[in-house]
């Protein structure tokens, strides 16, 4: 019997021993858990993860190396027939990035920037929540609106651009054929700046609507009908349904969306570029075509102040990231 109870004594001590191990939450006993116990589901996703790595992982290392250096045009390895010229530029450390950030241009294009994306996404998300109301009711046709409403989602984004640049054209658009059938002067949509910008704008909201109207809709038909009906017999008017349900109801949606349009705005490349080239002068450059011209449209192509501009833009999107997480942690949100 004492042999039994050193014995049970011993195994619950070494038990204890062996338990603060794992509850502590080594990495390496995680890791190790985790590939035992889930090790189909890394084989599968291992692919993936290494054709990411590739094409994901590779550019941005590159780019951050070359951000570091003064590559341009004239000093990378390059070919000129059969002669190979090999790389001559320098190492220069943090050089570009204070360039960059003690330079009016990049601050200039940082708050055009956050105005065009603050714009888009409200205006995207106003309209969005208002269509998505509208669709959830049961009326006559509702299948053919949202049909009709999706349309510009589907159809290519360079398609669209190019189709708004028809309309906004100041000689043969069609907005400016309408305007003179009522006796106004031809409107200058891409050549004045401050139109421009409301150009690039409209467009933008014309072309996230329907995703925002979609993800929203989804989230409304998730709500219990029964909670409307009942506030409804409470007496609460239209707007207390909204404000106390919808709104709420839609937090976790909301909070997914607005992120996710907010990146996509902030870096949304085909449109500026396709509309306006960031013209009139430089009135509609945001970050990412700016960067693009640093590497493509100016003589010599500065390699180095594009990856500059380029991992600035993702230190950006990282912090407005990490902030808007840490507020929805306060709010009770998790994500």
């Amino acid at each position: 019997m004492a042999v039994d109870t050193s014995q049970s004594v011993a195994k619950a001590a070494g038990d204890v021993a062996r338990g603060p191990s794992r509850g502590t939450g080594k990495p390496e006993g995680r890791l190790r858990r985790s590939l035992s116990t889930h090790w189909y589901a890394w084989v599968m996703v291992a692919p993936a993860t290494v054709v990411i790595a590739v094409i994901i992982g590779y550019p941005l290392v590159r780019g951050i190396y070359l951000s570091l250096t003064d590559a341009t045009e004239r000093n990378v390895a390059r070919s000129i027939g059969v002669n190979e010229i090999p790389a001559t530029y320098e190492f220069v450390g943090l050089d570009n990035y204070k360039e960059a950030l003690s330079s009016a241009q990049f601050f200039d294009t940082l708050g055009w920037t956050l105005v065009w994306t603050v714009a888009c996404v409200s205006i995207t998300f106003a309209l969005g929540m208002a269509l998505a109301n509208i669709l959830n009711r049961k009326i006559a046709g509702r299948s053919f609106y949202r049909m009709l409403l999706i349309l510009p989602w589907a159809v290519p984004g360079f398609v669209s651009v190019f189709a708004w640049r028809f309309l906004y054209d100041e000689r043969r658009g069609l907005l400016n054929s309408i305007l003179a059938g009522g006796g106004i002067d031809a409107v200058p949509w891409l050549n004045d700046p401050t139109l421009a910008k409301v150009a690039v704008i409209a467009v933008n909201v014309w072309l996230g609507v329907p995703f925002m109207m979609v993800a929203l809709l989804g989230g409304l038909q998730s709500i219990p009908g029964e909670l409307y009906e009942a506030a409804e017999m409470d007496g609460a008017t239209a707007w207390q349904r909204f404000r106390n349900i919808t709104l709420p109801g839609l937090r976790s949606v909301s909070t997914t969306v607005v992120l996710l349009s907010s990146i996509w705005t902030f870096n949304m490349f085909p449109v500026i570029f396709l509309l306006t080239r960031g013209g009139p002068g430089e009135a509609t450059q945001i970050l990412v075509t700016q960067a693009y011209k640093f590497s493509f449209e100016i003589s010599p192509r500065d390699f180095a102040q594009s990856s500059t501009w380029g991992v600035l833009i993702l230190v950006l999107l990282m912090l407005f990231a990490a902030v808007y997480r840490r507020v929805l942690r306060k709010q009770g949100e998790v994500w």
